[in-house]
């Protein structure tokens, strides 16, 4: 039965040429924007190399200074001072990194100016996060107390420097310092907030040690559970922390809140949440609404649709009023018209995929965004498969249900649903 249904769904479209363009442009061109949407919103949220255990760790991106009496707020990214007394010493974790936000920095080979992203780090790092190593290998938490001058760097960053030649053991100026590169690692996405840069150096090669004495700053931490159970506990933790924190100015602000999650969540924190509202969990509601939005732009091109599949059904009257005269029933009419709606949906779904990919594939090539390269893997493709589904159910349904309820002597006569 279902494949009879295929052949007559084939047979179908390629009956009215013209209906079946303006279907699949509607369909293949909405189905573009929203998986182009999806991919970028993956690759900045998603779980990418080298944040592979992301389902265990959890950044300290901002925290909230504040004085509720007065309804007085101060938030921003911590400083070293407070993750170095108050986030490295958490005992349910089972290991803290901090790092600085990636700044840009200049650079001269040969009198030429060299742009870079520079972020400083300590040794842990490396150890909850997994970079791919071109050549050698990371600095050390020793390097780090020792102040040695070290850095890792991108494949981009040796390319400038030193063409295609090896980088290790040789020596790069960023900043006004000299480092020697200990390893280069695969380029990293700028929309990687937290692993992003073009080079990495030790925390305490900084040129002055003010940073060691800031409550608030330009850091941020990572916080690497022992398991994945075990989050909760490190996250309870750090609320018990934030508790019995001595502020630099209780008199100005006597609290501070703040919370622990992943890039994701502090996005739908800052976005949904209400003020100073740390504790909140928005992710759910993010992405209801992303969902919510996802719908009604697929509403417009849906009403284009079931109009179509109406006038296509139209044509169609003596064909159904035979069937019923005949005894087909009415839900086996509505299952045929679903799936050749379904049928149809698909391949514009399939031409809708095909665009992305070109279209993806020319932002990469574009430069856009620095060392992203965009492709559809296995979760964008989902999404878009179960978009193309919704669409084709919620497009054929009604036309369906109309067509179900002709009568078949009204059928025969041509009588409009």
């Amino acid at each position: 039965m279902l494949k009879n249904y295929l052949k007559i769904a084939l047979k179908v479209l390629l009956r009215r040429k013209f209906y079946t363009f303006i279907s699949l442009f509607g369909i293949s061109f909405t189905l573009l924007v929203l998986t182009v949407a999806v991919t970028l919103f993956d690759h900045v949220f998603g779980p990418f190399p080298p944040e592979t255990k992301s389902n265990r760790s959890a950044g300290v991106f901002f925290i909230e200074q504040t004085d509720k009496e007065r309804g007085r707020q101060f938030n921003g990214f911590p400083g070293y001072l407070f993750l170095d007394r108050y986030v490295r010493t958490l005992k349910s974790a089972e290991k803290v990194a901090l790092h600085t936000f990636p700044r840009s920095v200049r650079s001269y080979k040969d009198g030429v100016p060299i742009e870079s992203y520079l972020k400083r780090t300590d040794g842990e790092f490396w150890g909850i996060l997994d970079f791919k190593f071109l050549e050698g290998g990371p600095f050390t938490p020793e390097d780090e107390k020792n102040r040695n001058f070290v850095a890792v760097i991108n494949e981009a960053t040796r390319k400038k420097f030193f063409g295609d030649e090896p980088a290790v053991g040789r020596f790069i100026e960023a900043d006004g310092q000299k480092f020697r590169v200990s390893g280069v690692v695969a380029n990293i996405p700028m929309l990687r907030l937290t692993p992003f840069a073009d080079i990495w150096t030790p925390l305490s090669t900084a040129k002055t040690d003010d940073y060691r004495k800031q409550f608030m700053g330009d850091f941020m931490a990572i916080v690497l559970a022992r398991d994945r159970s075990s989050l909760k506990q490190v996250e309870d933790e750090y609320q018990a922390v934030l508790a019995k924190v001595e502020m630099p100015d209780p008199k100005e602000f006597p609290l501070v809140v703040g919370s622990m999650g992943s890039l994701l969540d502090v996005f739908a924190r800052t976005l949904l949440g209400r003020e100073g509202d740390y504790k909140s969990d928005q992710r759910g509601r993010l992405i209801s609404w992303l969902l919510f939005f996802a719908v009604l732009f697929m509403l417009l091109p849906t009403v284009n649709l079931v109009n179509v599949n109406v006038s296509r059904i139209l044509e169609r009257a003596s064909e159904i009023g035979v069937r019923k005269a005949f005894g087909a029933s009415s839900w086996t009419l509505v299952g045929q018209f679903i799936i050749e709606n379904v049928v149809l949906t698909l391949i514009g779904g399939l031409i809708g995929f095909a665009l992305s990919v070109v279209v993806l594939h020319a932002i990469t090539l574009s430069g856009f965004v620095p060392y992203a390269e965009f492709d559809m893997n296995y979760r964008v493709f989902g999404v878009g498969l179960a978009m193309a589904l919704f669409f084709g159910l919620l497009s054929g349904v009604y036309p369906a249900w109309k067509m179900s309820r002709l009568h078949p002597v009204d059928a025969l006569r041509g009588a409009s649903l």
